[in-house]
Parts: structure tokens; sequence; C-alpha cells
């Protein structure tokens, strides 16, 4: 019995790896429709989002049910706690790569982003799909240490997200008003996608660990 138990609590830590996977997917898509200006593509990544919703709705059902049943303790309770927040990081993260879509389909046949900023943001959707890789591989491995790299990451991140607003606030912005809105917007959501993948890594060291990593700063959004 505690051997079955076992095998469905490393189903869920495999089910939130191969989420983590989907969202990876998701992000690198939606910039795709974002950047190439592809409509199928954009639709596709919005579908997507259904079926990450559904993986997000289970894994958290097995959760509670384990929970609920197997009486955990220590390093098991760690595991299912930290479970339930993740999948929801991981669902978060699957909705903004989705709302990053629809401003591209919004947009369609013109592109959301103005010349000026493609660059920026195409550096931006790399290092967030990094980091999502990273998180999900930290989990898979139980590496804290790799975890740490995710602040670093999450750093370059801020530092493309700070250009954003000085090129938008300049004097010299060239472009109009909608373009600076989607500029605004679209940044905000890959900003967020970074701080979801940085809070599953201090999840992964709270599992390993047992402790909460200094600077505790969690997205609930």
């Amino acid at each position: 019995m505690r051997e079955l138990y076992r095998s469905e609590l490393q189903e869920i830590v495999n089910d939130l790896v191969v989420m983590s996977d989907s969202v990876q997917i998701a992000v690198r898509d939606a910039t795709t429709a974002l950047l190439d200006v592809n409509l199928s593509v954009a639709e596709r990544v919005i579908s997507s989002d259904v079926r990450i919703d559904q993986v997000h709705d289970h894994v958290e059902y097995q959760a509670f049910s384990l929970m609920a049943t197997q009486g955990p303790v220590a390093g098991e309770l760690r595991t299912l706690v930290a479970s339930i927040q993740m999948v929801a990081e991981l669902g978060r993260m699957g909705d903004l790569a989705a709302h990053v879509a629809k401003i591209a389909r919004l947009r369609y046949p013109n592109r959301a982003v103005p010349d000026g900023l493609v660059e920026n943001f195409r550096n931006m959707s790399s290092i967030a799909q990094d980091m999502v890789g990273i998180a999900g591989r930290v989990l898979a491995e139980r590496d804290a240490d790799e975890a740490e790299k995710l602040v670093t990451e999450d750093d370059q991140m801020d530092k493309l997200r700070s250009d954003q607003f000085r090129m938008m606030v300049g004097n010299d912005w060239p472009y109009s008003v909608e373009e600076a809105v989607d500029v605004a917007l679209l940044g905000r959501y890959y900003e967020r996608i970074a701080d979801h993948a940085v809070a599953i890594g201090k999840r992964t060291i709270y599992i390993i660990t047992g402790e909460m990593p200094e600077g505790e700063d969690w997205p609930t959004t």
C-alpha cells in the first residue's frame, strides 16, 4: 500500500515536470505568434491552455486526495503542499502565454510589438523559456543549487523590462499610445512568467531542505 502511495506521489511530480514542458512550448509558440504575426500559432497556444488547465486540475485533485487519505508527514507533506502551490504557478504561466497569444490575435494582421522592441521581446521570451525549463529540471532532479540560477535569470528579465519602461517614458517614444499599452501588458506577462518560475525554484528548495529561502516573494497572480 505504501509503495503505491510513493508511486502516486512521484507521479504528481512527474506530471508537474511534463506540465512545465508544455508551458515552455506555449511561451515559445506565443512569442512566434506575437513577433512573426502568425495567427494559426496564436490559436494553437490559446487551445493548449485548455489542456494545461486540465493537467492542473488533475494534479491538484491527486495531491489533495493523497493528503486526505495517506496522512503524509515530513518530506512527503512538503512535497504535496509545494506541489499544490507549484501546479497553480504553472497554470498561471500557461494563462500568461495565452494572454500573449490573444494580443497577437487581436492585433492581427498587424504586429503588436513595435519594430524597435522586437529584439527586446525576443530576449524576454528566450529568458522566460530558459527559466521554465530550469524550473522543471530542478524539480525533476531535486537540484537546489541549479534552482539558485533562476534568480540570476530573473535579474536579466528585470533589466529588459526596465529597458522597455525607459523607452516608453522617453520624450522620443515614436509609437502610438495603443502600442505603448500593448508593450506594457506584454512586458508584464513575460515578467510574471519569470517570477512564477522563480517561485517554483524556491518551492523546490523548500521540498529538498524543509526551509523557506531567504527573501521570500512568491507571486500569487
